[in-house]
């Protein structure tokens, strides 16, 4: 398969170089140094028992025209880049083009055949405007849910921590030939990468940890392990959850595990900062609204009250208006 990776990240590294290393026709989408670092020496793997792999047939290419049209399009971005990608991306789409969203938070596309009166709805808090939808298909779109926790230690270096999972899912749910063959292509490049019937069931396991611990996190500087053994947050977290349930449950959402279960799953993961607190540490953009603010614009569509949801947002967002305005200043000069 001709595969891009538009996202030449951790997970995005972590996927272009085992599917490279299996065979497949991997081309990275990166800029600055990545680009020149994947060119110069490929992409190289630091596995979780040490070992390393190094995918040499692999190329980067800034402009996405160099790439031409593909059989998959990998987005492993982060929510809030997508729409910088437009209407570049389109360079990459031929007539059989899929779309692959390996992105955290509730995507875009969420109403997409989704069955019920809800169905057709858009998102504005991922996609204002709709601008996205516009330039990328629904009909192209399988979605994804990324498990693997992985770090970019260098230019065209990648440390998985852990993990090798990537579940698929067709909107409709239906076992589609085009997922399975992208499920054989993952499989074989050496991932699990079962197909889900319920695509938006496992987009919420996973959310509703998302939703409560990255913004907690980013807010105390804890990791999951703290946040969960400190009563007062556990608690907290499990409020947000709660009412993140009550209204995925009207939007038809079967929560397949119990709410202490994902809290006793984050627990286990241990001392680990979530994304959005590395994120705050390296004073990047916060992925909010796809983790915190879609849930409760959902709030707002099914006419469910998320006031726990509604403060930590106001919390999170003052949080990430502060890192912005830092980043837009200079540093004061010693005197």
């Amino acid at each position: 398969m001709k595969i891009a990776i538009v996202g030449a990240g951790a997970i995005g590294g972590y996927l272009g170089a085992k599917l490279a290393l299996s065979g497949e026709d991997v081309t990275f989408i990166a800029r600055n140094q990545n680009l020149a670092a994947i060119n110069a020496h490929g992409f190289r793997l630091i596995l979780e028992d040490g070992r390393e792999q190094h995918a040499t047939q692999v190329r980067a290419v800034q402009a996405m025209a160099d790439a031409g049209p593909q059989d998959a399009v990998l987005l492993t971005v982060k929510a809030h880049q997508v729409k910088d990608l437009l209407p570049e991306l389109r360079a990459l789409f031929g007539p059989e083009t899929v779309v692959v969203t390996m992105i955290n938070g509730l995507p875009w596309w969420y109403f997409h055949k989704l069955a019920g009166p809800y169905e057709g709805q858009q998102l504005e808090s991922v996609d204002p405007g709709g601008v996205i939808a516009r330039h990328i298909e629904p009909e192209r779109v399988i979605g994804s849910v990324v498990y693997p926790a992985a770090e970019l230690l260098a230019p065209g270096v990648v440390k998985v921590i852990e993990g090798n999972r990537f579940t698929l899912g067709e909107p409709d749910g239906s076992r589609s030939p085009r997922i399975e063959a992208l499920s054989q292509a993952l499989m074989k490049a050496g991932f699990k990468a079962p197909v889900s019937k319920d695509i938006r069931g496992e987009i919420w396991v996973k959310l509703w940890g998302n939703l409560s611990f990255n913004p907690i996190s980013a807010l105390t500087h804890a990791t999951l392990q703290d946040i969960c053994r400190f009563p007062a947050t556990r608690e907290l977290a499990a409020q947000m959850m709660r009412e993140a349930q009550a209204l995925g449950e009207k939007l038809g959402v079967e929560f397949k595990v119990s709410l202490d279960k994902r809290i006793a799953g984050a627990e286990a993961v241990g001392a680990h900062k979530t994304s959005m607190l590395q994120d705050v540490e390296a004073g990047r953009a916060l992925e909010l609204e796809a983790l915190v603010g879609s849930v409760r614009e959902l709030g707002r569509i099914t006419g469910t009250p998320t006031p726990t949801i509604d403060a930590v947002y106001a919390l999170a967002s003052l949080l990430g208006k502060t890192l912005a305005d830092q980043k837009g200043r200079l540093p004061l000069q010693p005197v």
